[in-house]
């Protein structure tokens, strides 16, 4: 830049100039600019300011604090955009593709494949209460705080199923696995793998069993199925560790496990990237 009006002047333009350039880069968020299907990605923008993902509206904290999920078929790209009372941002993301497995399972009652006529009515039913609990908006910046410092395993032993991998169902293509499969024996016990709120404790639901689902806030929340017993209610509050219930083998399962599933709004996230390595089973 050139400037003839005198060196006070100029002065003051450049400082003008990069308060300028600090108060938009303010605006924008601090987060990384790429992650994976199935990830998180955690940010933070100034207190107040409003976030998009795309048309998806993000919950923010008072501090500034949110975080974003991809799901397992997530798009190469995406805009963040950033609204505060000083103006506007946007920034691009990319997520990395993933290779996933292919499983068949073999051996599944046929009437969980197909189910019969009659039970439609109670899918239906239970995919609504499902839905109405993963919808619900707990505001508690503690829960997201302890959640961002990680996660624990909430039932240790061989890992039997993983994120993303398509299922065939008897030869038939199933819907694709989105959570991680624990294979331990009937019941053995599950614990909280974050503080949360229980939003949802069913002992028997069709297609997942015994399914407990724990919030940890701003949505997001991790689904505990196929259990073979239930041990909280709807509004407990739950510490790391904390006892949900027993792995079992309830629903569409043909052998005793837990699938562990995690959401963030209406994406599913995988589980096993918010873990330390499985340790080792006693």
């Amino acid at each position: 830049m050139v400037c003839r009006q005198g060196r006070l002047f100029c002065s003051l333009m450049v400082v003008t100039l990069l308060t300028a350039s600090l108060a938009r880069a303010q605006e924008c968020a601090d987060i990384g600019s790429s992650t994976q299907q199935g990830g998180l990605l955690w940010g933070r923008v100034l207190p107040g300011s409003e976030v998009r993902l795309d048309e998806t509206v993000v919950p923010v904290l008072p501090d500034g604090l949110f975080l974003l999920g991809f799901g397992r078929d997530a798009a190469p790209h995406y805009t963040l955009n950033v609204v505060s009372a000083s103006g506007d941002c946007a920034q691009s993301i990319t997520v990395k593709a993933r290779e996933y497995n292919i499983q068949r399972v073999e051996g599944v009652p046929q009437r969980t494949v197909e189910p019969p006529q009659e039970q439609l009515e109670r899918i239906a039913r239970e995919r609504a209460i499902v839905r109405a609990a993963k919808t619900r908006r707990i505001i508690r910046p503690d829960l997201l705080d302890a959640a961002r410092d990680g996660f624990s395993w909430p039932a240790v032993g061989p890992i039997s199923g993983v994120y993303g991998s398509q299922r065939f169902y008897n030869g038939k293509p199933g819907s694709p696995h989105y959570g991680v499969d624990v294979a331990v024996p009937t019941g053995s016990p599950v614990v909280a793998p974050a503080p949360g709120i229980v939003t949802l404790a069913e002992p028997d639901l069709f297609y997942s069993g015994g399914t407990v689902i724990l919030d940890h806030g701003y949505g997001l929340s991790s689904s505990f199925l196929h259990m073979s017993r239930v041990d909280v209610a709807v509004g407990d509050e739950l510490a790391v560790g904390d006892p949900i219930g027993a792995v079992g083998a309830t629903g569409r399962a043909t052998g005793a496990h837990l699938d562990w599933r995690m959401s963030w709004m209406n994406e599913r996230i995988d589980p096993q990237l918010l873990v330390p390595a499985m340790p080792e089973s006693q």
